[in-house]
Formats: C-alpha cells, structure tokens, sequence
C-alpha cells in the first residue's frame, strides 16, 4: 500500500516570473550599483583645484649692452736685445725662457780692448791736466807782471790763450775717458726693460757687432698685457646711433666694463680697461680695432693667445627681462610666455632680444606689472586656470632650451590628441 506524503504544498502566490526576466533584473541591479560607486569619483576628478606655478612680476631695469668679439693678447712693450759695441761674446748669464728685470746683465762681451782704452783716456786726461796746470802758472805770473807794467799787454793776451786752450784740452780729455768707460760698460749687455726673454739668438764666441741687424734675445713685457679685438663697422655705428637716439645710453668714460673669456669659456678674474679705437677702419674687412689692458700678475695671458673680449658698450634703460626657463615655443617655433591675470593662463606672443646671463631680454610683448609663469610651465594650458605663487627672479633655475622645446612640443602633441 503506497504511503502518503503528509508535507504540505504552499501554492505560489501571484503570478509566475520568467527565469530571462529575473536575470535582466540583476543585471540592471548591478549597472546601478556601478553607477553609484562611479559617480563620486567622477565627481571628485572634475573639482580638482588648479595645477600650482611659480610666477615672477616683470620689472624695467638698466641692463648693460655687452658684445663678445675676438682678439689676441699682445705684449705692452716689446724689445730686441742688441750689442751696442763690438767684440766677441764670452758668456750668456741669463736662462732662456726666464723673467728678467731692467739693467739685468743678460751677455757679457770681451772687456780686454776696452780696458785698454779707459787706461789710454785717463792717461791722455792727466796729461792735459798737466798742460794746464802749467799754463795756469804762465798766465798768473803774466798777469803779475802786467800790473806792475813790466810786460806789454801782447804777452798777457797770449798768456790767457794757452790757458783757456789747456782748459778745453782737458774738457776733450774728460769726455774721451767718458766715452771709453761707457764702451766698456757696454760689454755687458744689460736687458733694457722688464720682462720675459725668449731664446738666445746668439751663442759664446760669435762675434757681435754694435751696427749689425741681428738681434741676441727678444723681451716681452707681459704684466699688463693688452688686447686687442675687432668689430664690424656696422655694429658699433648703429650703437653710436642708438645712443644719439636716445634708446641707448653711453656708460661713463672709464667704466665700461671690459672682460676677457677663455676657449673653455671660464672669465678671465682680472678686469680690464678699454684705452682706445682705431680712427680707421679695415678696408678689407670692414672692421675697427679696439684695445684694452688686462693686469697680469701670473703670467696667465701670453701674447698672441686668442681669448674672446665681453664689453659693456651701452646700457639700455628700462629693459624688461625674463628668466630663459619661462620661454616656449609655439610649433611653429615662434617665443611666448604665460602670463598670469586673475589666475588664468594666457599665451603672450613676445620679440626676443639678447640674451642676458640666464635671461631674455623682451623687445616687446611685455609690460612692467604682469606676471609671468617662471616654473610649471608645462603644467598650464591657455585658457586654464592656475595658482600662481609670486617667487624672485633670481632664484628662478635657468632651464636649456632642448627641455623647454621638449615641453612645448609635448603640449602640442597632447592638444591634437585632445
């Protein structure tokens, strides 16, 4: 006999649901639950605050008009060291290559002959000497007789003649003994100025001659040095016209700054003086010489080295100048800066003049009182909004122009993507 289940049946209540239905049911579920957790996020991004910038305020100021032009160093003096009597050489007393100082004995000729001939002059002086002395004594006793007036007046006058022939025998004496003491100073050859001396041109037991052409060292005066440097004619006419125009003004006589880099382009730590420029210029090049003088107590600067002359030779009044990081370039490759008003970036097209150490100074496109992103350029956008924190110039990082030309051409890159 089958058993009887006595579990009891729940009928379903209302009507059944479909099992597509309840699955279209989750997933719209799950959709709004992603909503949700999506929405504030989303939110959050769109109210992010503006991206933070260093600004500086743009200044006018006086700034120097600096030009670098090439030059050579050149000795202050230069002089030959030549026999001024002649003999043979019997000794160099000098080393090659060395400094020497003024009335230094460099060579010494053969003194013998001219030894010989002083002891002739002072033999020929006393001799005169005596000659005078007795006609001294002729014309004393002359005049003793003549006042008495034992003697004729003849006898006297010619007394007084031999007397004064004695005296000018005795002067030509004295000048001959002069002159052979002098010769034979003259063997040793002394350096005429102070200096460097080069090479020996001559070696013991040449013969040397006090008319000859050929010369025995050379000496360079090198403490000062000069420096000697060229400009176009053009370049320092359209200055001199830009100070008579008044956009240029002249610095004061002797305080324009004259500077001397190397090759490796370090600053020479001596100042110089600018002294003069040439009344003429190069009919074949077209360029006017200027000169300077540098201090040169080490010896550091030798002449014909090549260096590079900065000079001060104009200030120019109420520039206005930027620091070089905050420069970009537009793909096309013209200059902007951001500039900042009510914290909104715009893009200021702007002239380049020179450069200015680790500035530029701004032709036109800027005016005194704006500000200007000096650091986070990259982060701005024209148009957008940032938050500018005033900074100095001068602790603003020059940046090099391959980064600043990187950053721009990023940005453009992105606003195509965009």
């Amino acid at each position: 006999m089958p058993s009887i289940s006595t579990t009891p049946r729940i009928a379903p209540v209302g009507p059944a649901v479909p099992a597509g239905r309840t699955a279209a049911r989750a997933l719209s579920l799950s959709l709004c639950l992603l909503a949700a957790a999506v929405a504030p996020a989303s939110a959050q991004w769109g109210n992010a605050p503006p991206p933070a910038v260093d600004v500086i305020t743009i200044k006018t100021e006086a700034v120097p008009v600096i030009s670098e032009l090439p030059g050579r160093i050149a000795p202050t003096q230069v002089s030959e060291v030549r026999a001024r009597v002649s003999g043979i050489l019997m000794e160099r007393v000098f080393k090659q290559g060395s400094k020497v100082d003024k009335d230094q004995v460099l060579y010494r000729i053969d003194p013998k002959l001219f030894q010989v001939r002083v002891a002739s002059a002072e033999a020929s002086l006393k001799r005169a000497r005596a000659t005078r002395e007795e006609a001294r004594q002729q014309f004393d006793r002359q005049k003793s007789l003549r006042e008495r007036k034992v003697i004729s007046d003849a006898r006297y006058d010619t007394a007084a003649l031999t007397l004064a022939q004695a005296d000018a025998e005795v002067a030509v004496a004295q000048a001959a003994l002069e002159e052979a003491r002098i010769n034979l100073d003259y063997t040793e050859v002394r350096a005429p100025i102070t200096g460097i001396i080069g090479g020996a041109l001559v070696t013991e037991g040449a013969l040397v001659t006090a008319d000859g052409p050929q010369s025995m060292a050379l000496i360079q005066q090198i403490n000062p040095v000069y420096a000697d440097f060229t400009q176009s004619s053009s370049e320092l006419f359209a200055l001199k016209r830009a100070v008579e125009e008044g956009r240029l003004a002249s610095p004061a006589p002797g305080q324009a700054s004259v500077r001397l880099v190397f090759d490796d382009g370090t600053v020479y730590s001596q100042p110089g003086t600018l002294l003069f420029s040439s009344a003429s210029v190069d009919t074949t090049t077209g360029q006017i010489t200027l000169r300077a003088e540098f201090p040169n107590p080490k010896g550091d600067l030798l002449p014909g080295l090549y260096v590079r002359v900065r000079i001060e030779q104009a200030v120019r009044n109420n520039a206005i100048l930027v620091p070089q990081r905050s420069i970009v370039r537009t793909a096309e490759g013209a200059a902007q800066v951001y500039v900042v008003k009510d914290g909104t970036v715009e893009a200021r097209d702007v002239t380049l003049g020179e450069s200015h150490g680790s500035d530029w100074i701004i032709e036109a496109g800027l005016k005194a009182g704006e500000q200007v992103i000096a650091n986070g350029t990259m982060k701005a956008q024209p148009g957008g909004k940032v938050s500018p924190t005033t900074v100095d110039a001068d602790s603003v990082t020059p940046a090099p122009d391959t980064d600043r030309e990187a950053g721009s051409a990023q940005k453009a890159d992105d606003a195509g993507a965009k």
